[in-house]
């Protein structure tokens, strides 16, 4: 015969189980609402960046920056990308590599992207790390061509407003040449880098915007006066923890100094984006997709970064 309190103390037991059951449910799906809006939520990011040599005509010049896209879709057609583009309304787009996966390559992914961002504002492009990988690279580049995008592959092109101008470069990802010499890369970058600055003939007097995959090679654009660079590649750190930082970046290593934000040396102001898509680790913590926009302001002398 079980008796009364037996009874109780059962039904206890039972309820303390299923709470606790409700409890981790509750968590697990909060816990996964969390890591969805933390990897598909874009976050847009505004920088203002001011320089002296900037020439007055192009004062509140505004560029949105994408960077790592890696096929990544946010929502059907990258609705929710492009409507995050269009309402920033730029000037123009710079793309700075790895708008493909080498892994999961869906080209026409990246292409329909690029197509529906050039009816917003002339693109520009230039190639990452994942697509050196590509065999079908060329292929890739010359869709790319069709739907709008100028390609800078080691090359330069000027941008000309009411009689003065500014000077965009572009190189490719040294990858391309040196796929496994990580060493070389740093060689590799200002041979394309000197390439791209020869496409002019202003004697590097020109404002200089450069598109570039890698934020590590930062001295080598200050090395070639660069006024200011865009780049991407580190994903961010991949993981974030306050007060420390990114935790880990290709080509940097753990605890990286050049995953996001505004980086400056000698005169070269370097803007390096979080990225938008995953990498080979497809889990973002405390590092949600960026779109940076940034906003170029002709700098009075006291105002000098």
């Amino acid at each position: 015969m079980i008796g009364r309190g037996s009874r109780e103390s059962s039904a206890s037991g039972a309820a303390a189980v299923a709470l606790a059951s409700m409890a981790g449910i509750a968590a697990a799906t909060a816990s996964f609402a969390w890591a969805r809006w933390s990897n598909w939520s874009i976050q847009r990011t505004d920088v203002e960046v001011a320089s002296q040599r900037l020439p007055q005509a192009f004062d509140r010049m505004r560029i949105v920056h994408v960077s790592d896209l890696h096929n990544a879709e946010f929502g059907p057609n990258n609705a929710r990308l492009l409507h995050a583009i269009r309402r920033a309304a730029p000037d123009v787009i710079f793309i700075t590599g790895d708008l493909v996966d080498s892994r999961q390559t869906r080209a026409e992914v990246a292409v329909r992207f690029v197509a529906a961002a050039a009816r917003i504002a002339p693109v520009y492009y230039v190639p990452g790390n994942h697509e050196s990988r590509l065999d079908e690279y060329p292929q890739i580049e010359a869709s790319l061509k069709r739907v709008g995008a100028t390609v800078l592959a080691n090359r330069s092109v000027c941008l000309a407003r009411d009689g003065e101008y500014v000077r965009v470069a572009g190189v490719m990802d040294p990858a391309f040449t040196a796929p496994h010499a990580r060493g070389l890369a740093a060689s590799v970058m200002e041979r394309n880098l000197s390439c791209a600055l020869r496409c002019t003939e202003d004697g590097g007097r020109a404002f200089t915007l450069l598109l570039t995959h890698r934020p590590e090679l930062l001295p080598v654009y200050a090395g070639c006066h660069i006024d200011v660079a865009f780049a991407g590649h580190a994903h961010g750190g991949q993981v974030r923890v306050p007060g420390v930082g990114g935790l880990f970046a290709p080509s940097q290593g753990v605890l990286p100094k050049l995953t996001e934000g505004v980086h400056v040396m000698g005169r070269t102001q370097l803007v390096v984006s979080r990225g938008l898509g995953p990498s080979v680790v497809p889990m973002r913590v405390n590092n949600r997709p960026e779109l940076v926009v940034v906003d170029l302001r002709s700098a009075s002398e006291d105002s000098r970064p």
